[in-house]
């Protein structure tokens, strides 16, 4: 007796009719010529419509690491010619969004095409791998079961499932936020900074809820001005839905307007206003995240959220301090950190349990140190203190874990201290995105290369514009040796950030490790400009470099270090490694570990060791 076919996996994606099992792209019925490589991109995005599908992903399903192509080329022109088949704009998509750099976005509605051409809204089945020979028999059985079981569903309407796909095909899932800046309605510009804090507490407040991927400040300050269209903006950061509002402070009291987006239809789900006296500023945050919390459990079902913690009054001096000192210390500078420490000791000092401010204390005096601004030993002592105050006052905290973690990790080398540290902090705060970048470079750094990278492209998924997470990321991938992700990535931050000088350095020995000293020349001297070096010491290094190449250039730095303070001892077994002096290695590394110099705490996998 013959087996009836199974209906096919047929999906259609607006004018377009999508067979996964044949691999043919339709538009209204006549078939629509598609590469292969072009259309597993497109099985690949609606197979997840609404989410972003990442470069990487996309790169492991279609090219193999065992496959020697120019895949950056290869991809731009699979996507190219995929958007030309649909007719589609990069610049005003109706199908595909891009995340420059990052991924793709399909975000046209998909519905499932039934065996008599009508269609339905609902979840596309998991198309079978584009034109597989091998066991194709069990992916027929498989299509068979999965038509019988949605023929029954439908049916008989189990579990409510044709009436929660059908009746209200509108809804759909809300996953991700973006909170916009704050307006600052005071007609004040010197209050920028607390409409800017007010932004941060209350992205850090919606950070708290359990399956919402919140993106970080630093991603979004770059929508404060202009007239992005909220759909754009939605699309670049790969999110479902947009907090936008406004904040007015006006004597002892603050105003907050709020308004939830939906980014795929620019529908207007939820607004409220709400107004308090300041100190019970952090209270007021808590409340429209646990509104917006409420609306978007509404839209995904999800019952019951997680609760959104009773927040203690704070005193509104203290508040004031800790909002500018986020504001200073955000700026990647010696003088932004020192500017924003004082502020949060004075923030301390009006309130000594003001948790939050001792997290921001242990944060920059660890940046003051990790960036030779202060003695590092001494600002890393500070660093952990206040981390472990801070988690008195509140256990919860998972920015006060994450900087306890890293001084585990660069100063102390418990391992395992540090792992523990840091999953707590990604557990308690899961969209803080220094947890997953600093996490990232550790478990690089412990040689576990693919659970890093995983933890790298979170942070980078959460935060992609912020330029800690940017340049980390440059850090993280010359240690696993992809030089040329490296580089890639480097001029990514760079074009973000061109006074990164930190990324400059990276830079550099990503294009040494490849051979390409020139290059590697130009990106140290522009981090030494960067830096403060004078003009005279730039053109030093420079005829060093010209007139005995890539050695010459480093032994002039060893030259020009003195090596008295401990800094430039912890830098100087990175010369003698550059210059492949083995004894002098030996003596440095020695003194080193006896300094607990941060600089070794990826000697196991640093390519210059």
């Amino acid at each position: 007796m013959q087996v009836p076919a199974p209906p096919s996996p047929r999906l259609r994606v607006g004018e377009f009719e999508v067979d996964l099992r044949c691999g043919e792209l339709r538009r209204n019925g006549d078939k629509v010529k598609l590469q292969e490589r072009p259309f597993q991109i497109l099985a690949a995005l609606v197979e997840r419509p609404g989410e972003v599908v990442t470069r990487e992903e996309i790169r492991q399903k279609l090219w193999p690491t065992d496959t020697f192509v120019d895949f950056e080329h290869s991809i731009n022109t699979a996507v190219k010619k995929l958007r030309e088949a649909l007719g589609d704009d990069a610049e005003n998509p109706r199908f595909i969004a891009t995340l420059p750099r990052y991924g793709y976005r399909l975000i046209a509605p998909v519905a499932v095409v039934e065996p008599d051409g009508t269609s339905r809204v609902g979840t596309p089945p998991a198309p079978p791998p584009h034109r597989q020979r091998t066991a194709w028999w069990l992916g027929l059985a498989s299509l068979a079961v999965a038509g019988i079981a949605l023929t029954c569903i439908f049916a008989f309407n189990w579990g409510n499932v044709r009436s929660r796909l059908v009746a209200d095909p509108g809804a759909r899932h809300i996953g991700s936020i973006a909170v916009l800046p704050l307006r600052n309605l005071s007609n004040d510009p010197q209050q920028e900074y607390f409409s800017d804090g007010m932004t941060d507490e209350l992205i850090t407040a919606l950070a708290k809820l359990n399956g919402l991927k919140v993106i970080s400040h630093t991603s979004v300050e770059r929508y404060k001005q202009g007239n992005r269209t909220l759909p754009d903006i939605a699309r670049e950061l790969g999110v479902d839905a947009v907090v936008e509002g406004t904040v007015t402070r006006s004597g002892d009291r603050v105003r907050i307007t709020a308004q939830l987006v939906d980014a795929l239809s620019d529908q207007h789900l939820w607004a409220e206003s709400y107004e308090r006296d300041l100190k019970d500023v952090l209270s007021l945050q808590d409340g429209v995240a646990g509104q917006i919390a409420a609306q978007v459990g509404i839209r995904t079902g999800a019952g019951q959220q997680t609760p959104i913690a009773s927040i203690r009054p704070v005193d509104p001096e203290a508040h004031e301090a800790y909002l500018k000192g986020n504001f200073y210390s955000s700026r990647s500078t010696c003088n932004g950190s020192q500017k924003g420490l004082s502020y949060y000791q004075q923030a301390v000092a009006k309130d000594p349990t003001f948790a939050a401010a001792y997290a921001g204390l242990a944060q920059t005096y660890f940046t003051l140190g990790d960036w030779h601004c202060s003695p590092y030993e001494e600002a890393f002592a500070k660093s952990k203190a206040a981390a472990l105050r801070a988690l008195e006052l509140d256990p919860t905290l998972g920015s006060a874990h994450t900087w306890l973690g890293t001084i585990a990790f660069f100063h102390e080398w418990n391992w395992d201290n540090a792992e523990g540290e840091y999953r707590r902090a990604i557990q308690l705060s899961p969209n803080y995105a220094p947890a997953h970048i600093l996490y990232a470079l550790f478990l690089v750094s412990m040689a576990r290369q693919e659970e890093g990278l995983a933890e790298m492209r979170k942070a980078l998924e959460l935060d992609p514009t912020a330029e800690f997470t940017n340049m980390v990321s440059v850090h993280i991938l010359y240690l696993a040796r992809q030089y040329d992700k490296a580089i890639g990535q480097a001029n990514n931050a760079i074009e973000l950030y061109p006074d990164s000088w930190a990324t400059y350095i990276w830079l550099g020995v990503a294009y040494e490790r490849k051979g390409m000293y020139q290059q590697a020349v130009e990106a140290y001297l522009k981090s030494d400009s960067l830096h403060g070096a004078k003009p005279e010491e730039l053109e030093a290094s420079r005829n060093a470099y010209e007139k005995s190449g890539i050695r010459g250039y480093w032994r002039h730095v060893r030259d020009t270090v003195s090596g008295n303070d401990v800094s430039e001892t912890c830098s100087m077994g990175s010369i003698y490694a550059w210059l492949g002096e083995t004894k002098q290695i030996i003596d440095r590394l020695n003194q080193a570990f006896q300094n607990h110099c941060p600089s070794i705490r990826s000697l196991k996998v640093d390519p210059f060791y």
